[in-house]
């Protein structure tokens, strides 16, 4: 679950299916009772028909938390804090050495969560530039850049355009942030 909608969907799915969460959030929801092998395999196939799977592998639920505290953070309306790096973040919320975790995000996702982050901060720079309402300065600030030189040729190596003329052309404006 990567959005608000999928908590709502997962939600929706549990009561419909009439299993009480004990939490749904972000990425990961609790039951309060346990399911037996049939209830789960029904679960698994409502929820593939919204592009969602339940992930019961331990590293795997790990990567998908990354991918989730990553996504809180630079889809956040905030500022993002440059003064404290993404592995103290991700560190901290997870109470798991990061470098364990940075090598089993580079295993099972075929790319570094340092990629990873900037994929991330690109969609978001392409989603403010569609709307329109801040300056690209504001949004490097926003994103945490140094400069705008910086988001800039992030952008270009990642879009193959530059920020400006993305805003003109407004082409291959989103990527839904799960497909990242």
């Amino acid at each position: 679950m990567v959005c608000p909608r999928c908590i709502i969907v997962v939600h929706n799915e549990l009561e419909m299916l009439s299993l009480n969460p004990g939490y749904v959030k972000l990425g990961e929801f609790e039951l309060i009772e346990d399911l037996d092998s049939h209830q789960l395999t029904i679960l698994k196939s409502q929820l593939l028909k919204h592009g969602l799977e339940v992930i019961d592998d331990r590293k795997a639920m790990l990567v998908e938390k990354v991918k989730n505290i990553i996504i809180e953070i630079v889809h956040n309306d905030e500022k993002i804090n440059i003064k404290k790096n993404f592995s103290s973040i991700i560190g901290d919320k997870l109470k798991v050495e990061y470098n364990y975790v940075s090598s089993l995000f580079s295993i099972t996702q075929g790319l570094t969560i340092e990629k990873y982050i900037i994929l991330q901060k690109i969609e978001r720079a392409k989603e403010l530039l569609v709307y329109n309402e801040l300056s690209l300065s504001e949004i490097a600030d926003k994103l945490g850049y140094v400069n705008v030189q910086h988001l800039s040729t992030q952008f270009k190596k990642i879009t193959g355009l530059t920020p400006s003329y993305f805003k003109v052309i407004k082409k291959n404006k989103r990527t839904a942030i799960d497909l990242i």
